[in-house]
Order: structure tokens, then C-alpha cells, then sequence
């Protein structure tokens, strides 16, 4: 008898935060009293603005299909935001918006690689790459960034993990989990590997606008036209205007990947939701401002955030300077108990702090990282100090 479901697909883990956040909710609706750090969407509504375009679009009747790569006056505003913002000049032929920058992501792995070609993916990574790039042939290849170098790689352990099969290095800054964001010099640093080993880059920017003190992210794509050649660069709405579920993602390329991707699209899916894009259109004319304000707030969450954990024995955080995640390092509470239940791993911990507590948390193995949790401080203030009350407690119960 044949296989029933393709091997390619079979092998694919579900998504873990998609599944916790989604638990959470269920034990809410039974009226629980959850607190989640799950979540990996800004806790604001989208901009009123933004949400008048759509309507407006809709009352022109703009509902029927695009062309599959979008709308040419939002892939113009794409290609202008990624001049001002980030110092690359594109085509609007080089520019394909797609149903989330998820989707950007797969349309950029299968675009590229072949049966058997390596993907590099620094750890912590996002849950879905390895996904991403096993279900499109690749081979995901892992390369660990140091707690004392903020989780970051450097370009040395990138050099020393190249082989002659390495196809592409997923590369994503500000990061999540980690929250961290690379300098300047340091994507300088990477991207000169990545250029004289001839090495793709998928860039993941979808965090770029969430970051504090000060801190900027560099686009890898703009450190060359060299390194331009060899970048695809992810960037999207869902973070920045808090439009997760409007599903609009975009990515620049080359011009004969992003060719590539158009055709490959044009079957797979054809053109994101018509009036997400016309908002989209009025998202990306709004002022910094708005987003500033999302970011003022975020800001003083992390504070807090990392002020409170400070205050609990036998854990600990690297100040993230980007996202809105910090990674919760409880590795050194491994092997104590909890009711008499033994706690191995983060997948154990996050369980019984779920059951016990009901405080809903992402295990770090889901990221290459099983001595983490990861905690999201998209929540209230109120909702983050109970919450983080709530973990002293089940800290205090290990034995």
C-alpha cells in the first residue's frame, strides 16, 4: 500500500507557539485564569487609518485578483521604504508581496535550493526555519550563538560551518527569540564570508522597527552590491502596524529570483488579499511616529520584564535589543521537582508551569535552546507582573 502522506510533509513538526498560544486560549474560554506569554504579535489593533483604507478599498469594489506579485503602487512603496529605510534600491519587478512574510520565507527556500543543499541557521532560531527549509529539500546546519555574545554567531562560526554543500544562510536581525540585533561590523563581518565563499542570504527584517536605546538594525543586503546579488531580503506589515492577521509579507530579490518566485506564485497562491494591500499602501505612508509610540510602550515592558526576573532566584535573561521576547534561562532548575513531577528540559518545565500556575510560556527546544523560555512581553504590564509572580511561586516550589 502507498504512503499516505509525503514524506516531505510527515517530517514537519507543528508549530509549538502556535499550539501553546492556542491551549492558552482554550483554558481562558473555560475561564481559567491564564496569563500567556505566548504571544508573538503586538497586543495593539491596527492603526484606525489603516483600517479606514481597507473599508474605502472595499467601497470601490477593489476586490478582484492583482497581479500575483502585488500591486504595482504597493510594490513602488515597498521599493521606496527600502531606499529611505534602508539604503537599497530595487526594482518594483524585484519586489514580491505575498500572503505574510511567512510565506515570503518559503517562496525564497524553494526558489533556491535543491535536494541536499545545506542551510545554515543560527541558534536560537525562529521554530519554522528548519521547517521551512526541510520541506523544501534543504538541509538545516546549526550554528550556535554564545548567551555571552547576546546569542549572536560571529563570522567565524559561520566561516568554520560551510561546507561545499552550503547553499544559504537564513540570517534574521532583530531576531526572534533572542531579541538580538547585529551591528553594523558585524553583518559586515558576515556578509564578507558569505560573499568570497559565493553563500545566498535569506534576511529576515520583520522585527527592524522593535528596537531600544538606541539600537539600529543593518541590512546585510547593503553592504554591497556583491552581497546584494546574493540576498533576499524578508521584511513585512505584521509587526510594525500590528496587521498580523491582514497576512501581507514582501521580499526583495536578484532579479531573476524574485522572477522565479513570481512565476513559482502565480501557481501556488496568486496575489495576497486585494485589500490588504490597498492598506497596506496607507501603512507604509504613515509617520514614524505611530510606530514609535507602539515602541515607547514595548520599551517599557522589557524593563520591567528584566527587572522582575532579576528578583527570582535560579534564573536569569540576556537583555534583548530588539522584538519584543526575552529568553528565560532556566537550565540550572533542571532535575529538581515540582508536585514530584522530575523537570527535564523546557518542554517539562513549561507543562507543569501551565498546569501549576497557568502561566503559558514557549519551551526553548522549539528554538534550538532547551535551558530557555521563551516569554513575550506583548501583554499588560498587569497581565506581565502576575504573571512573572506567578513563576517566582513555581520557582519556589522546586525542590
Amino acid at each position: 500500500m502507498k504512503q499516505r502522506i509525503a514524506s516531505r510533509i510527515s517530517s514537519i513538526a507543528p508549530s509549538l507557539t502556535l499550539a501553546i498560544t492556542a491551549k492558552a486560549k482554550a483554558m481562558k474560554a473555560a475561564g481559567e485564569s491564564v496569563v500567556s506569554f505566548g504571544a508573538g504579535e503586538p497586543d495593539f489593533n491596527t492603526p484606525g487609518h489603516i483600517i479606514d483604507a481597507a473599508k474605502a478599498a472595499l467601497d470601490r469594489g477593489c476586490t478582484k485578483y492583482t497581479p500575483s506579485s502585488g500591486l504595482m503602487p504597493l510594490r513602488k512603496a515597498i521599493a521606496e521604504k527600502l531606499r529611505r529605510d534602508n539604503g537599497l534600491d530595487y526594482e518594483p519587478s524585484q519586489i514580491i508581496v505575498s500572503n505574510g512574510a511567512k510565506h515570503s520565507i518559503f517562496n525564497a527556500c524553494f526558489a533556491l535550493l535543491e535536494e541536499g543543499d545545506e542551510v545554515i541557521i543560527p541558534a536560537p532560531y525562529w521554530l519554522t526555519y528548519p521547517e521551512v527549509v526541510k520541506v523544501c529539500g534543504g538541509v538545516p546546519v546549526y550554528i550556535e550563538g554564545k548567551k555571552e555574545n547576546q546569542f549572536k554567531f560571529t563570522a567565524e562560526d559561520l566561516e568554520r560551518a560551510i561546507t561545499d554543500k552550503t547553499k544559504l544562510l537564513i540570517f534574521n536581525s532583530p531576531s526572534n527569540p533572542t531579541g538580538a540585533v547585529y551591528t553594523e561590523p558585524e553583518v559586515r563581518a558576515i556578509a564578507e564570508v558569505c560573499e568570497r565563499k559565493g553563500i545566498f542570504v535569506l534576511s529576515d527584517e520583520i522585527y527592524e522597527k522593535l528596537c531600544y536605546g538606541g539600537v539600529k538594525p543593518f541590512s546585510i543586503a547593503a553592504c554591497s552590491e556583491k552581497m546584494k546579488e546574493l540576498t533576499v531580503t524578508v521584511n513585512g506589515l505584521s509587526k510594525t502596524y500590528a496587521m498580523t492577521g491582514w497576512r501581507l509579507g514582501y521580499l526583495a530579490a536578484p532579479k531573476d529570483v524574485a522572477k522565479a518566485i513570481d512565476s513559482f506564485q502565480s501557481h501556488a497562491t496568486s496575489n495576497a488579499c486585494s485589500i490588504t494591500q490597498y492598506a497596506a499602501i496607507e501603512a507604509l505612508a504613515s509617520p514614524d511616529s505611530e510606530v514609535q509610540a507602539m515602541v515607547d510602550v514595548f520599551a517599557r515592558r522589557r524593563e520591567k520584564m528584566l527587572a522582575l526576573i532579576a528578583e527570582i532566584d535560579g534564573v536569569s535573561a540576556v537583555k534583548p535589543d530588539g522584538a519584543f521576547y526575552v529568553m528565560l534561562d532556566v537550565g540550572g532548575l533542571y532535575g529538581k521537582s515540582y508536585r514530584g513531577r522530575k523537570i527535564e528540559g523546557s518542554i517539562a518545565f513549561s507543562d507543569a508551569l501551565l498546569e501549576g500556575e497557568k502561566v503559558a510560556t514557549v519551551p526553548g527546544i522549539s528554538f534550538g535552546a532547551d535551558d530557555c523560555l521563551r516569554l513575550s512581553y506583548s501583554i499588560s504590564l498587569e497581565e506581565m507582573e502576575e504573571g512573572l509572580r506567578r513563576i517566582a511561586h513555581f520557582v519556589s516550589e522546586l525542590s
